[in-house]
């Protein structure tokens, strides 16, 4: 399968965006695309009921409509750290079922794309951390870097984390979120030639972003 995991340098830098352009990227050669969240933090009114902005922005860009308990298992209202709205909800999440949930997806589609909340190493419960989901799911990360002060040394220690687990970094993304930052280029120079990954896309600035406009490329095979 053609499925990836999109992880991120921080919080806000992009992930969702990403994870739909990635989506409509693989639609081109996929009939069945799919997104999962598969923790949320946060919700927005839908309908009669709540959701995640997240997780609709994926079924917005995916080619087939599952269950919310297959592409969104855990929903939690407060817009916190995962381990903390959990507790506050009274929730525990569970890798290893929503490894399971993974897999009742993926046997539905030709490709799935999976967007972890926040950092690589955000908590999940006080013992595991979306790191040890990317692990447990085993899929190629794409690695979305906020273009902001700060972003070389979370993009340098993030790749390093995603590899000290064994999994690959099939690419990364730059992401323009800061438009008045200074040595842009350079930076994305230089995390071109530390991360030892290829560029998937350069996302320009954008107050609202389109994701089927962006020109991202697929990892290669």
């Amino acid at each position: 399968m053609n499925s990836y995991f999109v992880t991120g340098t921080d919080t806000g830098v992009g992930k969702t965006l990403v994870s739909a352009a990635l989506l409509h990227a693989l639609a081109k050669h996929h009939e069945r695309v799919v997104g999962m969240k598969p923790v949320a933090a946060g919700v927005v009114a839908h309908g009669d009921d709540w959701a995640s902005e997240d997780a609709l922005a994926l079924r917005a860009a995916s080619t087939i409509a599952v269950p919310p308990e297959l592409d969104n298992p855990v929903l939690l209202p407060d817009p916190l750290s995962p381990h903390i709205a959990a507790a506050r909800a009274g929730a525990r999440i569970d890798i290893a079922e929503l490894a399971r949930r993974y897999r009742l997806l993926a046997q539905r589609a030709d490709a799935v794309v999976v967007e972890g909340a926040g950092g690589f190493h955000v908590p999940l419960s006080e013992t595991e951390t979306g790191a040890d989901l990317a692990q447990a799911l085993a899929l190629p990360l794409v690695l979305v870097v906020g273009l902001r002060l700060g972003c070389l040394n979370h993009a340098a220690l993030t790749a390093e984390a995603i590899r000290s687990r064994g999994l690959t970094l099939a690419g990364w993304v730059a992401n323009r979120i800061d438009p008045a930052m200074l040595g842009a280029e350079e930076n994305i120079a230089w995390l071109q030639h530390r991360l030892r990954a290829p560029l998937l896309a350069d996302i320009p600035h954008s107050e609202s972003p389109d994701a089927r406009a962006i020109a991202i490329q697929l990892p290669p095979a």
